[in-house]
């Protein structure tokens, strides 16, 4: 049943999305005879964990007190002491979370300090999925080991994605493009093909005017270096833009970008094209725990076929295209047969605007064989 603590728990939490990567966002509200005594939440800057302020603002009613987190207190030395030891320290006669650590090497550790030192720890249950959620990448990172990868798109009712001809102005509206701000901001990269950015020349930043943990990694597909020096995106990068390129791209053109501050990588397919997986698994080793897809219909389906994306996130606009040249949200070879159709599961819809949705969906990987 709903808590008042453990939501206002959730709440500050929230205020630390986008300020924590690589680490997870983190509320924790201290409570003593019905009150909060103490609030705190994690961001990246401020290097204190969420219970540690949480424990500072409450002082001495910290001792006594049951303390609300949103996950469970660290037990390893990192940036900061455990915050398990604090917790003990402090005197806090109750913990109560949302979830488990996800990581591997401390998952548990944490309650088991607390609990040796007599400190009872209640899991709140019907907080965890909403934990899991708010630090979504996080978990997906911990668990698979490798980046959240998120296909977004903006599309027509008729899953549309360009015209054959004239594609100025926009398929969905300014609500809906300062939404994919919000997705923009919580991701750790994001990724389009050369293709786009010879025709929009776009920057691929986060404009939803936030202060970040990290930059925004802006990675591009571009297996024969087209890209011009004279870009938006290269003009200006600030060690923020990555060229994922093949063995054979010019080795000149490689140069001209590496001396504007671009990263070049040479990540090959068996069908001499860049590797998506390869990439993926780069951005794992870099400790990017993100990536969403912002690109066109051959990327879209080369990433959608190469099993690399997790979950999509589409913007509907109340428009038809129609047509066989309009290009279709993943082009390529497509499945040919219906029953090879790539799955999804835990669908979920998203209001945007009284005449536009959402459609948030996981990829369905048990599903994949063809």
């Amino acid at each position: 049943m709903p808590n008042e603590f453990m939501d206002e728990a959730m709440r500050l939490a929230w205020r630390g999305a986008g300020l924590t990567s690589p680490n997870p966002a983190v509320g924790a509200v201290a409570v003593r005879d019905g009150e909060i005594v103490g609030r705190g939440f994690h961001t990246w800057a401020g290097v204190k964990h969420a219970e540690v302020l949480a424990i500072e603002e409450a002082g001495v009613r910290a001792q006594g007190a049951t303390l609300y987190l949103t996950l469970e207190p660290c037990s390893h030395q990192g940036r900061t002491p455990p915050c398990a030891d604090r917790v003990i320290e402090a005197g806090v006669a109750k913990v109560v979370a949302a979830m488990e650590d996800p990581n591997p090497l401390v998952r548990g550790e944490g309650f088991r300090k607390l609990s040796e030192a007599g400190i009872p720890v209640e899991i709140a249950a019907e907080y965890t999925a909403d934990a899991e959620r708010l630090n979504e990448a996080f978990v997906h990172f911990m668990r698979a080991g490798r980046p959240l990868v998120t296909l977004k798109s903006a599309v027509t009712l008729d899953g549309k994605i360009a015209a054959p001809e004239d594609n100025r102005g926009w398929i969905t509206s300014e609500t809906a493009r300062a939404h994919v701000q919000t997705l923009r901001h919580r991701s750790d990269a994001i990724l389009t093909g050369i293709g786009t950015v010879l025709a929009d020349d776009c920057l691929l930043n986060d404009r939803s005017g936030l202060d970040r943990a990290r930059p925004l990694l802006r990675i591009i597909l571009d297996s024969q270096l087209r890209l011009p020096v004279t870009s938006r995106m290269v003009e200006t990068a600030r060690e923020d833009v990555l060229v994922v390129t093949t063995s054979a791209a010019s080795a000149e053109r490689r140069e001209r970008l590496e001396h504007r501050g671009v990263r070049v990588v040479a990540l090959d397919s068996e069908d001499g094209r860049t590797s998506l997986p390869a990439l993926v698994d780069w951005l794992a080793i870099e400790k990017y725990q993100s990536l969403m897809i912002e690109a066109g219909s051959r990327v879209n389906w080369a990433a959608l076929e190469s099993g690399v994306v997790d979950k999509i996130f589409f913007y509907y606009a109340p428009k038809i295209l129609g047509g066989m040249q309009s290009l279709p949200v993943a082009g390529g070879v497509g499945r040919r047969r219906r029953a090879d159709a790539i799955r999804f599961r835990a669908v979920k819809l998203h209001q945007i605007t009284e005449d536009e949705f959402a459609v948030e969906a996981w990829t369905d990987h048990v599903h994949r064989d063809h």
